[in-house]
Formats: C-alpha cells, sequence, structure tokens
C-alpha cells in the first residue's frame, strides 16, 4: 500500500509540471495585452512607459524563459503580484481560499447528506413513488444552471421568506452563526447538482451490490439487514461513488465562480472571474494550479479510499 502511494506521488510531478506548462501557455495566448491594460490605452500610447512595463513584467524575454522564472517562483511559493490590486497573490490566495473551501465542504455535506440516503432507499424500493421522486429530483438537479437556482434561492428564501441572508459574507471568527446562515444558500447552490449525481449513482451502484451472492449468503447467516446494509452492501456500493467525488472536486472550483459571484462572497472562485475580465495573469495563474493540484490529491485520496472500502483491491 504505501509503496503504491509513493509511487503515486512521484507520478504526480510530471502530471502537475505538465499542468503548470499548459496553464502558462493558455493564459499567454489570450487576447488582450498585460502592458495596456495596466496602462490603459491612454498611457500605452507612450512607447517607453509601454516597453517599461513590459521589462518589468519579463514579457519582452521569450516565452520558454518566461515560463522557467514563472516556474522557478511558483515552487517556492512566491506567485507574483497582482497586476490589478498590487498585493501579493500568495497572501490574496492563503485568505479568500479558506472561503472557496468552507463553502464546498458544506456544499459536500450537504449532498451527501442528501444523496446517500435517498439513493439507498430508492434501491431498496426501485420503481416506488420515492425512487420516481429521486428520479424527478435528479433530472431537475442536473437540468438547472447554478446561476438560475441561486437566484430562485435567493428570491425565496432571503427576499420573500428572510430565513437566510441573500448576498454577502460573514467571518466565521467573527460570528459564526452569521456564517453559516450566509454560506447555506450558495453551499446548496453548489452541491444541487453534485447532489443528483451522486443519489442515481449510489441507487444503481446499490441495486448491482444488493443482488450479489455475498449479500444473499450474509442473510443466510441470520445477520441483521441493517448490518447487511451498511457493513456489506453499502460499504461496497460507494466504491464507484468515491469516484465522482474525487472528479467532483474540479467541477465545485469551476462552479464557485459562479456561485461566488452570484452570492457575492469574496473567494477564489469570485477572484477568479475578476482576474480572468481584467486580464490578471499572475492571480489567474495561481487559482488555475491550485485548483490542478486540489484535483490531483484528490484523485489520489480516492485510490488510497477505494483500498479501505475493498481489500481485494489493496496492494501490499
Amino acid at each position: 500500500m504505501w509503496r503504491h502511494i509513493a509511487q503515486r506521488l512521484l507520478q504526480m510531478i510530471p502530471l502537475v509540471l505538465l499542468i503548470s506548462a499548459i496553464v502558462f501557455i493558455l493564459t499567454h495566448i489570450l487576447p488582450g495585452d498585460v502592458a495596456m491594460a495596466i496602462l490603459g490605452e491612454e498611457m500605452a500610447r507612450d512607447d517607453e512607459a509601454y516597453e517599461a512595463v513590459r521589462d518589468e513584467l519579463g514579457l519582452d524575454h521569450p516565452l520558454p524563459l518566461q515560463y522557467m522564472r514563472w516556474l522557478t517562483r511558483t515552487v517556492r511559493g512566491d506567485f507574483g503580484t497582482s497586476y490589478r490590486t498590487h498585493e501579493d497573490v500568495g497572501s490574496a490566495l492563503a485568505q479568500r481560499l479558506p472561503r472557496t473551501l468552507q463553502l464546498m465542504v458544506m456544499a459536500t455535506m450537504l449532498s451527501t447528506a442528501i444523496a446517500i440516503p435517498v439513493g439507498v432507499l430508492s434501491a431498496l424500493r426501485p420503481n416506488s413513488k420515492l425512487d420516481m421522486a429521486g428520479t424527478l429530483f435528479a433530472m431537475f438537479g442536473v437540468a438547472v444552471p447554478n446561476f438560475w437556482l441561486g437566484l430562485m434561492l435567493i428570491f425565496l428564501f432571503a427576499f420573500a421568506f428572510g430565513f437566510f441572508p441573500g448576498t454577502g459574507y460573514v467571518s466565521p471568527t467573527e460570528d459564526l452563526g452569521g456564517n453559516l446562515k450566509v454560506m447555506m444558500l450558495p453551499a446548496l447552490t453548489l452541491g444541487m447538482s453534485g447532489t443528483a449525481t451522486l443519489m442515481r449513482l449510489t441507487r444503481s451502484s446499490m441495486l448491482e451490490v444488493l443482488q450479489q451472492d455475498y449479500i444473499r449468503t450474509a442473510h443466510a447467516k441470520g445477520l441483521r439487514p441493517a448490518t447487511v446494509l451498511v457493513i456489506h452492501a453499502l460499504k461496497n456500493a460507494l466504491i464507484p461513488v468515491v469516484t465522482v467525488y474525487a472528479l467532483q472536486i474540479g467541477d465545485m472550483f469551476g462552479g464557485s465562480v459562479v456561485v461566488e459571484t452570484v452570492f457575492r462572497i469574496p473567494g477564489m472562485g469570485f477572484w477568479a472571474a475578476q482576474s480572468v475580465f481584467f486580464r490578471d495573469l499572475a492571480a489567474t495563474q495561481a487559482i488555475i494550479m491550485v485548483t490542478a493540484t486540489a484535483v490531483v490529491i484528490s484523485n489520489l485520496a480516492a485510490d488510497i479510499l477505494y483500498a479501505y472500502l475493498d481489500p481485494r483491491i489493496r496492494i501490499a
């Protein structure tokens, strides 16, 4: 097992390097001129000022040399300075990332609390009213875009009933209760599509597992139905669900861009939207690299969890 983990960690290195190269190239071929965006259209007409900015940013060097310099700084934890706000990107990232992580954790918790129980009950009673209701909910969750759902939740639960705040952010260190209230609607919005996917996947996986011989053997041995369901059936049925959890990390980071913009949460997603719009390369590159690294690590964690859930795939 430990050898397998070490091998996967070593495999992550060239993968992350490849991702970094792709990120750097794509951000540099985007339309627009960074130096002109910094100076403004009027100031950019001054050739000396324009060339001075390009020299300061290293944009007058060949692209491979720019990449090596950027990669060297990034490995040291130096993500550069934001062209737009003039703040250190690493410090800004450390400030905004916890807000996005809280949003993702809350969305995952809400998603799991709804998807797993409903998926299991749907598998135990296929074609029942509960199963059909779950199917309709899944279709709704997958079809509805995040921005529309967020706006509807704001209208219903903030404006119409006043249960939760509509937009804004409250730090948990200042008011934990207020923080949870203000993050509830964004978390529900972000987790909706994942809830629908996990619910249907749990149902189909449970239906398959419940037909296996070892489940019938467990019942024949006189084990309690709850023990058979949780220990023998659900544990093995969760293996494909774990895969989806790992894949949804990237989707949640992407979804946070829309959700945080709708709910005005000053997290990494909202910052990413602003950085791309204003072509803030340093911030954009840092955000994408952090997101890509998180996805790679989550897939490694999923591989490790597979071995715990199913001893047959453990690697000595």
